[in-house]
C-alpha cells in the first residue's frame, strides 16, 4: 500500500416467455438486469446530489417509461394498465400511451387475449452486450460512480478458500493525492475493514473468532473486545470501518458480497487517508457501497424459488 500524487426474453418479468427464447442467459445476468431496471429513486445511480451528473433536471417522458419498465419487471406476472398505473404512479392515460409506443418498439409485449403488459424481447436484446461479461466487469461501472462520488479508492476483494483475500480490481477517485494498492494484493480474510464484515457474515463463535484473531498482524492492534464489538457493529448495519488499525494513517470502509445462502463471496472496500473526512461522509460512503453490493449480491447469486 502506498501513497500516490497524481437476462432472456420477457423472462425478466418471471414471465414464461423466457424460457422459449433461446438466448441462453444464465439466471445471474437474468437478475442482474431484473436489478437495474428500476425505479430511479431506489437505484442507487440515481442520486440528484451526484456532482458528476450533468442533466440537472430529468425528462419526465422518460422518467416515466422507466417506472412503468420497472413495475412490470418487478411482477411476477403480466400486469393490466390499471396496475400498472398503481405500481409506478403514472396516470393511466399517460401509462396507457407509454405502453403502446413501448409495444411497438418490443420493450414490452401486449398479451391480446388477457388485455395485459409484460417485458419484451427488445429488453433483452439491448442488454446483450452483458452476455459473457464476468461479474467483475459488471461491478466496476457501480465502483467507478462510488470512486469518483466519494473520492475514494474503492476495492473489489475476492474471497479465497484459504482464508485470504486478493484484491481483483479497482477504481480510483479524481484525488491528487490518494493511496494506491496494487492488484493481486493478499491478506488474511479477517483483517481491516472488508474483514470485520466477513467476520460478520460467518458469525464465527467467540473462541473461533478469538483464535482467528490471534493470527492477524496490525500496525495498531485494536484489541479482541473492539475488534468483536466491531463486528458485531457489522452484522447490524451491514458494512465496517478500520481507523488506523490495519495501517496508521489509513482509514477503510467495507461490506461483503454474498451468495443466496449467505456466504461472503467478495469483498468491496473504500480507503482513504485519514483525516481527509468527516464522520458523515464515512457513514454516506458505508450506506451506498452496501447497497451496491446487495445488488451484486442479488444479481450474481440469486435465490431460486422451493
Amino acid at each position: 500500500m502506498q501513497l500516490m500524487e497524481g437476462w432472456a426474453g420477457t423472462g425478466i418479468g418471471g414471465h414464461a416467455a423466457a424460457q422459449g427464447s433461446g438466448l441462453g442467459w444464465k439466471p445471474w445476468q437474468l437478475t442482474l438486469l431484473k436489478s437495474l431496471i428500476r425505479k430511479p429513486e431506489a437505484n442507487p445511480m440515481y442520486d440528484e446530489s451526484d456532482t458528476s451528473r450533468t442533466s440537472q433536471k430529468d425528462v419526465g417522458a422518460v422518467f416515466n417509461a422507466v417506472q412503468i419498465l420497472a413495475s412490470l419487471a418487478a411482477s411476477t406476472k403480466p400486469m393490466g394498465v390499471a396496475a400498472v398505473a398503481r405500481a409506478s404512479g403514472v396516470s393511466t392515460s399517460t401509462c396507457f400511451n407509454i405502453l403502446r409506443t413501448l409495444t411497438r418498439a418490443r420493450y414490452v409485449a401486449f398479451h391480446h387475449v388477457e388485455k395485459t403488459y409484460s417485458l419484451g424481447l427488445a429488453i433483452a436484446e439491448l442488454a446483450a452486450g452483458l452476455i459473457g461479461t464476468s461479474p467483475t466487469a459488471l461491478i466496476r461501472p457501480e465502483m467507478e460512480r462510488l470512486a469518483i462520488k466519494h473520492g475514494m479508492l474503492v476495492l473489489l476483494w475476492r474471497i479465497t478458500e484459504d482464508d485470504h483475500v486478493i484484491l481483483v480490481d479497482r477504481a480510483h477517485s479524481q484525488s491528487a493525492i490518494r493511496v494506491e494498492i496494487s492488484v493481486g494484493f493478499r491478506m488474511p480474510a479477517f483483517a481491516g475493514a472488508v474483514g470485520r464484515s466477513i467476520a460478520a457474515a460467518m458469525d464465527l463463535p467467540t473462541a473461533e473468532l478469538s483464535r482467528r484473531f490471534k493470527t492477524l498482524r496490525w500496525q495498531s492492534n485494536p484489541g479482541f473486545d473492539t475488534y468483536r464489538s466491531e463486528v458485531v457493529a457489522a452484522r447490524d448495519r451491514g458494512w465496517a470501518t478500520d481507523n488506523n488499525n490495519l495501517y496508521s494513517g489509513i482509514i477503510s470502509v467495507g461490506t461483503v458480497v454474498s451468495d443466496a445462502d449467505g456466504i461472503p463471496r467478495f469483498g468491496l472496500s473504500g480507503v482513504c487517508i485519514a483525516g481527509q473526512y468527516q464522520e458523515q461522509a464515512v457513514q454516506s460512503f458505508g450506506q451506498d457501497l452496501l447497497e451496491v453490493a446487495r445488488i451484486a449480491s442479488r444479481a450474481l447469486y440469486p435465490k431460486t424459488k422451493p
